[in-house]
């Protein structure tokens, strides 16, 4: 009896999930970081947006 088909397919979800573990932290790293950079983005773009309740005007 052999089991080197078994052994194999073990070897390969071992692969997988340290794959995984190695990718997925970086992914959310980014997520992260690219989440910050547009709350950031919209902070400034509130605060240099011009005062709605002032009166309008045609300059």
């Amino acid at each position: 009896m052999s089991y080197q088909g078994y052994v194999i397919a073990a070897y390969a979800v071992f692969a997988v999930v340290m794959l995984w573990d190695l990718v997925a932290p970086r992914l959310e790293l980014r997520r992260q970081l690219r989440a910050a950079r547009l709350r950031i983005a919209r902070r400034e773009a509130a605060a240099s947006a011009p005062d709605p309740s002032a009166p309008l005007s045609r300059d």
